[in-house]
């Protein structure tokens, strides 16, 4: 009879537990701040935007949403630093194609993995991309652009927002295709 009291009082305590953890883990999300990570430095489009999404966010959940600007390494920096916060759901990141997947494959180590230590919430925007060019360009059309670099090879440059940025990888996939037609920008 002892040992099976010990038994119910062990069982009692083991439901109490997972009881009192039950309840700690029902508490409402977010019940605290929430910590949003911008790979981009202040003041620029990115952090505008974050910003603006903050704000917005903040007031439907009833919790601040805290900008931490943590530009650098095309992203890596604000990804790496997401990647070490625990994973509570209190720590959000703003990644693009560049810390997310270029990362990967134009670094030999990066500090975390994308696809283990992050999780994807939400696609905030998409971004097309143009083609444009000075009006002293003679050049109307991107056939005719490229008739002048085929004409002028060697005297084009393109200007992008950044090394392994969308916009510098389309420029420089541009120039690839028309070299493979004889064509160097």
């Amino acid at each position: 009879m002892r040992s099976s009291s010990k038994g119910f009082a062990s069982l009692l305590q083991a439901l109490l537990l997972s009881a009192a953890a039950f309840a700690a883990q029902a508490q409402p999300y977010p019940s605290r701040p929430i910590r949003f990570i911008v790979p981009y430095t202040p003041g620029g489009l990115g952090d505008s935007f974050a910003r603006a999404l903050g704000e917005d966010l903040a007031r439907r959940m009833g919790q601040p949403v805290v900008i931490d600007n943590r530009p650098g390494a095309s992203q890596a920096i604000g990804a790496e630093a997401t990647a070490k916060a625990p994973p509570d759901g209190y720590t959000v990141f703003m990644g693009t194609q560049s810390g997310l997947v270029l990362n990967t494959v134009a670094r030999k180590k990066l500090p975390y993995d994308p696809v283990r230590d992050l999780a994807p919430v939400s696609l905030l925007f998409t971004t097309p991309l143009s083609l444009v060019a000075h009006p002293s360009v003679p050049a109307r059309s991107v056939a005719e652009l490229l008739a002048l670099a085929r004409a002028k090879p060697g005297k084009l440059t393109f200007a992008s927002i950044g090394n392994g940025t969308s916009q510098h990888l389309a420029g420089e996939m541009l120039r690839a295709r028309a070299s493979r037609r004889h064509l160097v920008l």
